[in-house]
This record gives C-alpha cells, sequence and structure tokens, in this order.
C-alpha cells in the first residue's frame, strides 16, 4: 500500500495501543484468583491473555492456557464476578499513556482526522479508563466490547465506526497492536497499523499482514493523509 495513506478517520485499540494497562488487570486477576485459592499468574502472562475480552481473559487466567478462549464454555460465575469487583477497584490505577499516544493524537486531529477508541474491553471499563488517564476528550466516538453483539476479530465494531462517520471502510485506519486488529480490519475492508509494544498473546505483529509497523502513534500520523 503507498503511504502516506489517503483516509478520513483513525479507530485506535485501547489496551497494548493506548494505554499499557496490564497491572491493573493483573492486580485483579489475581485478586481473583487468591479468592478461589488459585496462584498467581505473573504480569508477563497477562499481557499475553489480553485482548479477547474479560471473559476470555478470565477463562485463560483459570485454566493456564490461551487456548482457553477457544472454548465456548463461559467461565464460572464466580471467578467473573470477582474480576470484575477486583478490576473495578484498579482500573486505570497503574495504567500509563505509551510514549507518543498524544503527540499522535494532536497530530492526527491536526490534519482533520475523525478520532475513535474501539476495544473489547467492557464499556464499564472503557470509558472510566479513558476519563482518568485523560483520554476521553480525542474521541468522537468509543465501541467497546459489548457495545453491540460482535467485537473483534469480527468486523462489526469497524464496520458500525465507519458507518457513523459515513466513510467507506477503506477510509477508516485501525491501528491495533494483536492479530484481532489485523482479522478484523481485513474482513472490514481497513487499512491496519500495528504498535510492536503492545499485547500480541506473546507474538511478534511484525509477522502479521499489516499495511504498516509504527514504533509510536505519533509515527503513525506521519503515515497518513487527510482523503
Amino acid at each position: 500500500m503507498k503511504l502516506p495513506l489517503p483516509i478520513r478517520a483513525v479507530m485506535i485499540d485501547l489496551d497494548g495501543t493506548l494505554l499499557d494497562t496490564a497491572y491493573d488487570i493483573a492486580v485483579a486477576a489475581n485478586a481473583m484468583l487468591g479468592e478461589l485459592g488459585r496462584p498467581e499468574v505473573s504480569v508477563d502472562t497477562i499481557r499475553m491473555y489480553i485482548g479477547r475480552g474479560i471473559v476470555n481473559l478470565v477463562k485463560r487466567c483459570l485454566v493456564g492456557r490461551l487456548d482457553a478462549a477457544d472454548d465456548p464454555t463461559p467461565p464460572p460465575a464466580a471467578a467473573l464476578a470477582s474480576f470484575m469487583c477486583h478490576y473495578e477497584q484498579s482500573n486505570g490505577r497503574y495504567s500509563v499513556v505509551y510514549p507518543g499516544v498524544i503527540e499522535g493524537l494532536e497530530a492526527m486531529r491536526a490534519k482533520g482526522l475523525r478520532l475513535a477508541c474501539i476495544t473489547n474491553k467492557a464499556a464499564a471499563f472503557t470509558l472510566p479508563l479513558l476519563e482518568r488517564k485523560g483520554l476521553s476528550a480525542w474521541f468522537e466516538q468509543v465501541v467497546s466490547g459489548d457495545t453491540l453483539p460482535k467485537s473483534k476479530p469480527d468486523p462489526m465494531q469497524l464496520l458500525h465506526i465507519c458507518e457513523h462517520f459515513g466513510i467507506a471502510p477503506a477510509q477508516g485506519l485501525l491501528v491495533g497492536d494483536s492479530i484481532n486488529d489485523v482479522r478484523a480490519a481485513r474482513a472490514a475492508g481497513c487499512p491496519v497499523f500495528c504498535v510492536p509494544y503492545g499485547y500480541n498473546e506473546g507474538e511478534d505483529v511484525r509477522h502479521l499482514d499489516t499495511d504498516a509497523i509504527v514504533a509510536t502513534l505519533a509515527e503513525a500520523a506521519t503515515l497518513v493523509t487527510p482523503a
């Protein structure tokens, strides 16, 4: 794909792209595991488990395997309720905005691009997190994991945002950090950039079918131009 890419909107993933949220999630996950008499998991392990929503994160923590997310059986209700309770307390407490995020958002807005946040995190945690970290004002639209019937890697969220903005999918860039972002973008017909510092279930995003690997959101802004 020829760069700079002509687009009209940028959709940006939350966990692992805008914010490093692993410590918040690890605190809640280990509190849940402690209540259940299970051993703690490391923050590095939690980083690998992030990306497919809270239900799948809880399943992975309980089973201790990434492929637990492929089992359609829901986790025990008590475990899920425990995680949700603890995460409400830790959400945003330890999260940090990645370098280049604010600069990238400023540059994208200066180019007249419309901005949306797209995440598999539940809305009950997404909106407070963006507010607590000073990011909510940047986004015209926020689509969480439970906003619609389906979430990434399904294309529904991306197509919903494009429809809201009144643009063709090819005019909406997704910036993410994982294979779920790439799969959703390709299914929707959207271009996709990936950052290398986020959560991709332990795999290197450089092996994914992206249109560009960008070190920061600030770099991403230099590779796009208003359509």
